[in-house]
């Protein structure tokens, strides 16, 4: 089956090759990035590159650095375990096998999510996670949120990099300047996510997600004052976003025909992993091609063959892809109303799919980056 799916942006880097670059110019040789003597990598979780230049008024420092080339491609599912992971690793998801929020556990045919079911008895981070971290411990540094501590998502995707936690954004963006200038021949990674948390609880069109972006925007301005005359600074993101309202929900209830020949569901709400019972990955693709007006639907070759998990899927990483995947087109998300715990239907901001305002992000350079 030929798939019809998005183009993306032909000058876009993808997200994949940042952090390789940003080695390159810290090492001296050919980047798309000037040489430097250390580089801040600064992620703002859920900042689309479509959304930045949308909501310009409240980014202004941001926004002026925003071009048409000034920006990166993040990986299919557009979702913050398989885009990090991308990020840190330089590798694409069917090498890494992060495949999304939630995937299934081919051994045990649970649906774990691959943020926080890690440990004894979950996920070992470093076994799941299959590609070596580019934050090594002799010259990676991660700023962050201190509950990311210590996590088995920052086990699996930065190993045995230095970490240092601060709540407040402005304390970690003095603490990665602070780091960057002191020690020459470092990476640090700068994580924001607060973004994401305000979209995904109020929505992109909210008074707070709004003023969490102008504090973002001020962030960035501060990082580039201080950061000196010899540390580059890439800013980009995981993932974009968009507003799912709630009347624009999808609800999958008991008897619902889509649901017949599925055994579990994983993924996200725009992006589904459905898993089949033997023999019935056929039936269930049929069922949901009513679907195609409104979404991608395809079959786990049709997704493999399109490339869509990177030029290469391992072995060991195939099973953990849904045998259909749902990806969806227009602004709706799908949710499995047999669940006791409806909590994740109030999320308003959502990502997951294919569409440019989840998977376009920024890619700006300041500090010794900046033109």
């Amino acid at each position: 089956m030929t798939l019809s799916l998005p183009a993306d942006p032909s000058h876009a880097l993808r997200l994949t090759g940042v952090v390789p670059e940003l080695l390159s110019a810290i090492e001296g040789g050919a980047s798309r990035f000037r040489p430097v003597q250390s580089a801040i990598l600064f992620v703002v979780d859920g900042l689309g590159a479509h959304a930045l230049g949308a909501n310009a008024g409240y980014a202004r420092f941001l926004a002026s650095r925003l071009t048409k080339k000034s920006v990166a491609t993040t990986v299919f599912p557009s979702t913050t375990a398989a885009a990090l992971t991308s990020l840190l690793t330089g590798t694409d998801v069917g090498e890494h096998g992060i495949v999304g929020y939630r995937a299934r556990e081919p051994e045990t045919d649970r649906a774990l999510n691959q943020l926080t079911d890690w440990g004894p008895g979950l996920l070992d981070p470093l076994t799941w996670q299959r590609s070596a971290s580019l934050l090594t411990a002799d010259r990676g540094y991660v700023v962050s949120r201190p509950e990311y501590a210590g996590t088995g998502f920052t086990a699996a995707t930065m190993r045995d990099a230095g970490f240092h936690g601060e709540r407040d954004l402005d304390a970690r963006v003095d603490a990665a300047a602070h780091w960057a200038r002191s020690h020459p021949g470092s990476l640090v990674y700068l994580y924001a996510p607060e973004l994401d948390g305000a979209g995904h609880k109020h929505g992109m069109a909210s008074d707070t997600w709004l003023a969490t972006l102008e504090s973002v925007d001020a962030a960035a301005r501060r990082l580039h004052a201080a950061a000196g005359p010899d540390v580059g600074i890439a800013l980009t993101a995981d993932h974009g976003m968009i507003d799912v309202p709630r009347e624009r929900h999808v609800l999958l209830a008991e008897g619902d025909p889509r649901l017949d020949g599925v055994r579990t569901i994983a993924g996200e709400p725009r992006m589904l992993h459905l898993y089949a019972e033997p023999g019935m990955t056929d039936r269930v693709r049929s069922a949901w091609a009513a679907e195609e007006s409104r979404s991608w639907v395809m079959t786990r070759d049709d997704a493999i063959a399109a490339g869509l998990f990177g030029a290469r899927v391992s072995p060991e990483v195939r099973d953990r892809i849904g045998d259909v995947l749902v990806a969806a087109r227009a602004r709706i998300a799908y949710y499995d109303d047999r669940l006791a715990d409806s909590a994740g239907q109030k999320m308003v901001g959502q990502h997951g799919s294919l569409t440019a305002d989840e998977r376009t992000v920024p890619l700006l350079r300041l500090g010794a980056f900046a033109d």
